[in-house]
Order: C-alpha cells, then sequence, then structure tokens
C-alpha cells in the first residue's frame, strides 16, 4: 500500500511540474500603465503619454477596482495572433510557375485548341 501511495504521489508531482513549465505557460505577459479615455463592454481604450492604446476585454477579464473614463489603470495584457497568412518568398520559381501557366503565349494555345 505504501509503494501505491509513492507511485501516486510521484506521478501528481511530475504532471504538476511538467504542466507547469514554460511550454504551457502561454503568451509572454506585458501590460501598459495610463488614463482610460473610452470605456466599453468589450474594450478600454488607455492613453500613455502620446499614444492611444485599444484594448479588447471579455467577461473573463478581471477589474480590480472600479474602472471608469479618467482612472489611471495598470493594464495586463498578452499578443495573440489572430490570423496568419503565409506569403511566398520574392523569387519563389513556385509562384512564378503558377501565373506562368496562364501567360499570353498559353491562352493563345488554348484559344486555337492546340
Amino acid at each position: 500500500m505504501l509503494n501505491l501511495r509513492n507511485v501516486l504521489l510521484a506521478t501528481v508531482l511530475t504532471a504538476t511540474f511538467a504542466l507547469s513549465s514554460p511550454t504551457f505557460a502561454g503568451a509572454k505577459k506585458y501590460q501598459v500603465t495610463g488614463t482610460v479615455l473610452e470605456l466599453t463592454e468589450t474594450t478600454v481604450i488607455v492613453q500613455k503619454g502620446e499614444d492611444k492604446w485599444e484594448l479588447d476585454r471579455d467577461p473573463k477579464t478581471v477589474i480590480k477596482g472600479k474602472l471608469e473614463v479618467g482612472a489611471k489603470v495598470t493594464i495586463e495584457y498578452r499578443m495573440t495572433a489572430i490570423n496568419v497568412e503565409v506569403k511566398p518568398a520574392k523569387g519563389d520559381k513556385a509562384d512564378k510557375g503558377e501565373k506562368g501557366d496562364k501567360s499570353e503565349k498559353g491562352d493563345k494555345a488554348e484559344k486555337s485548341g492546340k
């Protein structure tokens, strides 16, 4: 019974350390401090120096204190990609080959039945 308890404890500790490693930590956290200019249910706009920062927020956003226009705030956020479009490298022959199939000579050959 003692060996089973030790094995179970070792398994739980290993899983805890593995899941708390930086690999599972998510994106790096950043913060901005400034004055709230605008506020909606889904966004906060903060003035920091000359710059305006617009940050999304959702029902999961933790708010400590009274969030209102004019309040000085520090907002912690993460950058998350929402869309990635991969472009071909300059001079990529595969890209030119696809477009080259529809050249003027190719079009004339299709029209003449060749």
